[in-house]
């Protein structure tokens, strides 16, 4: 029998990773009232029964009663129930986004309506949760088929799971620098793509502007200690507890040198099974739609 607990910040995609798992065979209660868990539990244990994967919604919607949450899950170690609780996050302003775009009101928000209030005192109170959780999936940056490959790793591949999760993402400085970012590299001392005519429309993702930039010795060599830096810090940050890190590459514009070394750096990186990898190119098209304007 595996019993997995579903939790984490409203807006970080629980209902969605309900329905994943759904999809992969567990059994699903979404918002179950906090004094029914043993019962739950209990009716798990019985000999025979036909569930043996099940998954339980629990979050702040449970009001008063989630405040037993701990205690329950207390018992539950005592009474020898063997559970994991996979616990979603994002960032804050990735979740008053995601709240202004659905127009929905955070539980916690009051009689103000203020989401950011709501979010941090949600935050607060489930600090023993998130401390308690086997696996710590941030879906600030994550797609919706990003999500599902990491749940199908842990709950259907039974792979080891590392709680980091790495976006490399390219951008343009003359579009700012990304607010998230926890590492950033400027590529603007390479040989810029744009003055050459033919390759001015085209993009890093192509084949002639990838040649281009990646013949230039300095770009081999900055790309051969960048990932030298990067392997080295990310077995640290795992140590440490990081869950999130956004690598952004710059040039000016966004398109052909950082998309190029954003490239090249996913590729050396996503083969290493200790964390999750995502590619973005923010700003690869701007400059298109900037000059139809």
């Amino acid at each position: 029998m595996r019993c997995v607990i579903v939790t984490g910040m409203s807006g970080a995609g629980k209902s969605t990773a309900l329905k994943m798992l759904e999809d992969m065979g567990y059994f699903c209660v979404d918002n179950l009232p906090v004094p029914l868990i043993p019962k739950m539990a209990d009716l798990l244990r019985v000999p025979g029964t036909e569930i043996n994967k099940a998954a339980l919604g629990v979050d702040i919607r449970s009001g008063q009663n989630f405040r037993e949450l701990e205690k329950v899950l207390e018992e539950l170690d005592a009474s020898g129930m063997r559970y994991e609780i996979l616990y979603l996050e994002s960032s804050e302003d990735v979740l008053i986004k995601r709240y202004k775009e659905t127009r929905r009101f955070h539980p916690l928000s009051g009689k103000d309506g203020r989401v950011d209030q709501g979010i941090r005192e949600e935050r607060k109170r489930l600090t023993f949760l998130k401390q308690r959780a086997d696996y710590l999936i941030d879906t600030s940056h994550m797609l919706t088929r990003e999500l599902r490959a990491e749940l199908t790793k842990i709950f259907v591949e039974n792979k080891e799971y590392k709680n980091l999760y790495i976006s490399v993402l390219s951008f343009g400085f003359k579009y700012g620098i990304p607010a998230d970012a926890d590492l950033v590299f400027d590529v603007r001392f390479l040989p810029n793509p744009y003055y050459i005519e033919e390759l001015r429309p085209k993009s890093g993702n192509d084949k002639e502007v990838r040649d281009y930039v990646m013949e230039n010795d300095k770009a081999k060599e900055f790309l051969t200690k960048l990932t030298d830096m990067v392997e080295f810090l990310i077995p640290n940050y795992i140590q440490e507890g990081k869950t999130q890190l956004v690598i952004g590459i710059g040039c000016t514009g966004g398109k052909h040198r950082s998309v190029t070394l954003a490239n090249e750096l996913y590729t050396a990186l996503k083969h290493n099974e200790n964390y999750g990898i995502r590619i973005e190119h923010r700003d690869i098209g701007k400059d298109a739609i900037t000059k139809a304007r």
